[in-house]
């Protein structure tokens, strides 16, 4: 698998994101603290120097573009790898795009633009329909996908598995942003994102338990 293109892609957001941290940090009035974190309600919970929030999504998209672009050497099943392209790509692209939009959630307010931290929320949705839709075309690997033990030894529970689950995340992705969109109490969209994630995370893990079980008794 060819790792150039998304790796120059990621750098060069990196530099733009590092730029616009440091041009907005400059407005901003000495000391000030920005947030880093929301609780259910969607209220800041802890804060940090304005440059070092600024900066936290850049760092959080290195640390993910560096481990994307090391899994193609460690995968022990190379010959399946490029079946599974796709989706660490998404992936990797569908992490860009979050951590873009964290920084603007932090950094946008300085230049009188709020858009609010329910943009995170959908860019997690988001997140997780570009997951749902790539998710069927990988193949059995012990880096990319719904990585069960039962999965990973047969060709036929994976496929299967895998369509379940992008099903899944292509359901729980559109419900997370629906959830966001409408005018919701915050208290009552966490449990419905915690529901969603959890849901389409379990479920294929079950699933794939329970054709290698009905199999081995047959």
């Amino acid at each position: 698998m060819n790792v150039r293109v998304p790796l120059m892609i990621s750098l060069a957001i990196m530099a733009a994101m590092t730029v616009f941290a440091f041009v907005t940090e400059a407005r901003i009035p000495d000391g000030t603290q920005l947030p880093i974190h929301w609780n259910a309600a969607g209220e800041p919970d802890n804060f940090a120097p304005a440059l070092t929030a600024l900066l936290l999504p850049v760092g959080v998209l290195a640390l993910t573009s560096l481990l994307f672009a090391i899994i193609p050497t460690m995968e022990p099943l190379q010959d399946r790898l490029e079946g599974s392209a796709p989706v660490l790509r998404a992936t990797w692209i569908g992490m860009m795009l979050l951590c873009i939009v964290i920084q603007a959630v932090v950094g946008l307010p300085a230049w009188g633009v709020e858009i609010g931290v329910n943009a995170i929320i959908v860019g997690t949705g988001l997140l997780l329909v570009i997951l749902g839709n790539v998710l069927p075309k990988s193949r059995p690997g012990f880096f990319v996908g719904i990585r069960t033990p039962w999965a990973i030894l047969d060709t036929d529970n994976w496929i299967a598995t895998h369509r379940l689950g992008g099903k899944l995340f292509m359901a729980a992705g559109l419900l997370i942003i629906i959830a966001a969109l409408l005018p919701l109490d915050p208290a009552l969209l966490a449990p419905i994102v915690l529901a969603s994630v959890l849901g389409a995370g379990l479920v294929p893990f079950a699933y794939s338990w329970w054709l290698w079980h009905s199999r081995t008794r047959a």
